[in-house]
């Protein structure tokens, strides 16, 4: 572990050198110090090199809106990031459809076109005043009807979470999950263009060098004396004001958390027991994905495909090098591969993801394949059940009423960008800084 500085109360620890870590950094017009468990910073916006083949850990696509992050982006990489028009498709029945699969039916089978279509209009036309959806499976019904719920909703999303719909909220997709109407959902069926529809219509990447390239320059406007990678948390002594390393305890004015929630919490001796039954309470899913490697060209165009069929062992693949060519060597291609068992990755789900992959037209065949990689996420996706909300809203009452700010996708539990994990380390500066403004009064 680096040198520290000198001890001072007035320290802001960060815990977590990802995105929201460094942004908290980079905003931070107080003292601070960043530790990070790994020998780099990045988190999960990091990029493996392989025989030159590139891979981030799966789909990172950084989509802005925030003309703040905007500004910020364009600062970092000067000239670096290219604007890339997403192209995004799905593959169920046989066919390769453009998404989101509820506006763009045209290319299905005739039979599954017609139940779709009438599911939708039933839905449409459902009289006001029903009860709300009460989970994310009765959300999909009430929204896109039986046949688009049957089809794509409700399977995908069930292998996407590791859980069945019917344990989810409906609260986390408002954002995430396109509602086309009526006019638009009949337009995509017909083959008329129903217009883009999502957030991630178009997306920003680097030139050169994977999604790393934007952490680690990122990264670079931090003061590195202040920055302590290798260095993981043994204990966070609330009570006391002081986070503990190696043996060496570190005071604190202010924590700025993005660990994963629960690591953070078990790191926590004397919790209140209310605030363990809740951390007992929380969960997610591990991902489980392959970082895969072709020796030609890909067959397909497209950059990423939503798969909902439970015959394919995967639920989602991309393809890096489709997005930007500098992610695989010349005539060569970089995919991530996102399976649905949570399990172990077998030899046999390797061979069923490549004939997967043959069947789907995204390459021309199994010996195209170079190698296929087995990689692993611990915390992926959190499951907003019925406990999800009021676990998190008094876990984190708790931690800010001890001056501990539990920020971006893991540190605040929950289902978000890249582009908002900047936003969370900026507007966590900013807090801290009003606090420490008032305490000075």
């Amino acid at each position: 572990m680096t040198s520290r500085e000198p001890n001072s109360a007035e320290n802001v620890v960060i815990l977590g050198g990802g995105l929201t870590g460094i942004a908290a950094a980079v905003h931070l017009r107080v003292p601070w110090q960043l530790f990070e468990r790994e020998g780099n910073l990045g988190g999960l916006a990091i990029t493996r090199e392989r025989e030159g083949y590139r891979f981030d850990r799966t789909g990172h696509w950084l989509h802005l809106r925030d003309p703040g992050m905007q500004k910020l982006v364009a600062e970092t990489l000067p000239g670096q990031m290219v604007q890339v028009e997403r192209k995004a498709r799905v593959f169920s029945h046989g066919a390769t459809t453009l998404y989101p699969f509820q506006a763009n039916l045209y290319g299905l089978p005739p039979e599954v076109v017609k139940e779709c279509l009438l599911g939708v209009i039933e839905a449409k036309v459902q009289p006001p005043g029903a009860v709300d959806p009460k989970n994310f499976e009765e959300y999909c019904l009430r929204h896109f009807g039986a046949g688009i719920s049957k089809h794509f909703m409700i399977p995908y999303n069930e292998r996407l979470w590791g859980v069945s719909p019917r344990e989810i909220t409906a609260d986390w997709c408002s954002r995430f999950v396109p509602l086309p109407n009526l006019e638009q959902v009949v337009a995509g069926a017909v083959g008329a263009n129903a217009g883009d529809l999502g957030y991630n219509a178009s997306f920003l990447y680097p030139k050169q060098g994977g999604i790393q390239t934007f952490a680690a320059a990122l990264a670079g406007r931090l003061d590195p004396a202040r920055v302590h990678t290798s260095a993981s948390l043994d204990e966070l002594d609330f009570q006391r004001r002081e986070a503990v390393f190696g043996g060496e305890r570190v005071p604190y004015s202010a924590v700025v958390a993005t660990l994963p929630l629960p690591e953070l919490l078990r790191r926590m001796p004397g919790l209140p027991k209310d605030i363990e039954a809740h951390a007992s309470r929380l969960r997610c899913t591990t991902l489980r994905y392959l970082d895969l490697a072709t020796r030609s060209r890909p067959s397909a165009d497209w950059h990423w495909v939503y798969v909902p069929e439970k015959r394919f062992p995967f639920y989602r693949v991309g393809i890096f090098s489709n997005a930007m060519a500098s992610m695989a060597p010349p005539g060569g291609g970089s995919f991530y591969v996102e399976l649905a068992n949570r399990g172990p990755v077998s030899e046999a789900t390797v061979r069923e993801s490549v004939q997967g992959l043959v069947e789907m037209g995204a390459i021309a065949s199994p010996e195209d394949v170079l190698f296929a990689d087995a990689r692993e996420i611990d915390y992926a996706y959190v499951v907003f059940d019925d406990h999800y909300y009021a676990a998190t809203s008094a876990i984190f009452a708790f931690l800010e009423s001890h001056a501990i700010y539990p920020r971006g996708r893991y540190g605040a539990w929950t289902y978000n960008s890249m582009e908002d994990a900047l936003i969370a380390g900026r507007e966590v500066a900013a807090t801290i800084e009003a606090k420490n403004g008032e305490s000075k009064r």
